[in-house]
């Protein structure tokens, strides 16, 4: 069964930090790449970021230098880590991979950044 589960998520204050985690399975996970994506209350979904097999990264401009995409191969996981959080970072925020013609997506996590 292909799935993905997040984790990771909860309340951070401006300026504060948090790490996602997905935990991916049924798939050959080494050669797929994984995105994070997150949505807002009345939102769109939005491409947050993405990493390739081979590790080369690409990132919303609204995140760049504050937050890294990361990839473990051996544990079939995919890390977002996010620093320097500002409150319109808060969204549930979803793990995401595109196999066997499909797109999957994990069942997100929220992330809230309040004082």
């Amino acid at each position: 069964q292909v799935r993905l589960v997040e984790s990771g998520g909860g309340l951070a204050q401006p300026g504060g930090s948090l790490r996602l985690s997905c935990a991916a399975s049924g798939f050959t996970y080494s050669s797929h790449a994984m995105s994070w994506y997150r949505q807002a209350p009345g939102k769109q979904r939005e491409l947050v970021a993405s990493i390739t097999s081979g590790g080369s990264t690409n990132y919303a401009d609204s995140v760049k230098g504050r937050f890294t995409i990361s990839r473990d191969n051996a544990k079939n996981t995919v890390s977002l880590q996010m620093n320097s959080l500002k409150p319109e970072d808060t969204a549930v925020y979803y793990c995401y991979v595109f196999v066997w013609g499909r797109n999957l997506w994990g069942q997100g996590t929220q992330v809230t950044v309040s004082s």
